[in-house]
């Protein structure tokens, strides 16, 4: 009986025992297993991009790269089609032309056979002019010793002094023929040139856009409309895509902030590069001051935690990497490490 007494409380022991162990070996693995490893924070490569397109309406006739081509500064892109422009320029160059003839013609005055018909004339009223002044000098002398009538002498006066006007009008309208137009008359052809010239270059300026050249070196990233198709001024036609000039950007809440600032070098990897570490350095941080991005520190109190953007450079140039990579920075807890 008191054998079957240990017999029993030796098990209960071992029952007992066996309880601990297993609580004391789930509590062991519920450490390593519910301990949450350190955490990533996954930023994205990012590349300047220039967006091509016309300042006139046109209809895209061919393209000179496909998207993947590599381009240089001033390579001819795309050519557009824009007949309505070419019939403009065509008529600011005929209203050039007739603005520039008339500004000859207000410079090189009156022609040669109306200089010459001015003249004779002149030479007319001059002849004339002499014979009614020898004709009414004598009617005087004849009048003084009293062989004509006051009325003969007054007539001859008077033809004396019409054709002294007469001769006045002829000499002016030569002297006019010969210096030709006005100064105001030739001040406003010249204006004229200058406003038909304007028209042209603004015409030029437009048929230049049927053909459009790259601003940067670069890489043919994405074309827009096909061959064929109408465009709309300034709808994008084409991007360009400059792999010499890339950041990364991560999205990060404030809190993570603590030892970040520009200037500040961060150890990133690029899963796509197989892991390869790299190292960057912040120049840029900026609220993105958006809903979608604000964080409630607590449930109830506390404070709200804004989410910031913030952009890194390589210090050294990453062969292979390209636009739109995953980038990652480790972190524990809320440092970056």
């Amino acid at each position: 009986m008191e054998e079957e007494r240990k017999f029993s409380s030796n098990n209960l022991l071992l029952a007992i025992g066996g309880l601990l162990l297993v609580v004391a070996l789930v509590a062991v693995a519920g450490f390593f297993l519910l301990t949450p490893p350190d955490d990533f924070v996954m930023g994205q490569a990012e590349a300047t991009q220039v967006r091509i397109s016309s300042k006139v309406p046109g209809r895209v006739a061919a393209y000179y790269h496909a998207e993947g081509d590599r381009v240089r500064k001033g390579d001819s892109l795309v050519r557009l089609n824009i007949p309505d422009i070419q019939a403009k320029l065509l008529q600011a160059e005929a209203l050039r032309r007739a603005a520039e003839a008339q500004d000859a013609k207000a410079l090189a005055g009156a022609r040669r056979q109306e200089i010459t018909g001015a003249y004779e004339l002149w030479q007319k009223a001059k002849a004339g002019l002499d014979i009614a002044a020898k004709s009414y000098h004598r009617a005087q002398n004849l009048f003084a010793k009293g062989v004509v009538p006051a009325q003969k002498r007054d007539e001859a006066e008077a033809n004396y002094k019409a054709m002294q006007a007469t001769e006045k009008a002829a000499h002016s309208q030569y002297d006019l023929a010969v210096a030709g137009a006005r100064r105001e008359d030739k001040e406003a052809a010249a204006a004229l040139v200058s406003q038909a010239s304007g028209a042209v270059a603004e015409a030029e300026s437009y048929v230049n856009e049927s053909l459009l050249r790259s601003p940067i070196d670069g890489e043919v990233s994405e074309r827009y409309p096909q061959p064929g198709e109408l465009v709309g001024s300034g709808a994008p036609i084409m991007d360009i895509t400059d792999l010499n000039d890339q950041w990364v950007s991560f999205s990060l809440r404030e809190d993570l902030l603590q030892h970040i600032h520009i200037g500040t070098e961060l150890r990133a990897f690029i899963p796509a590069l197989g892991k390869k570490e790299v190292r960057l350095k912040v120049y840029y941080m900026k609220d993105m001051g958006s809903y979608a991005v604000w964080r409630a520190t607590k449930t109830t109190g506390g404070f709200d935690a804004k989410t910031f953007e913030l952009r890194a450079r390589p210090e050294t140039k990453i062969d292979g990497l390209r636009p739109g990579m995953s980038v990652v920075i480790p972190k524990k807890g809320n440092k970056i490490l």
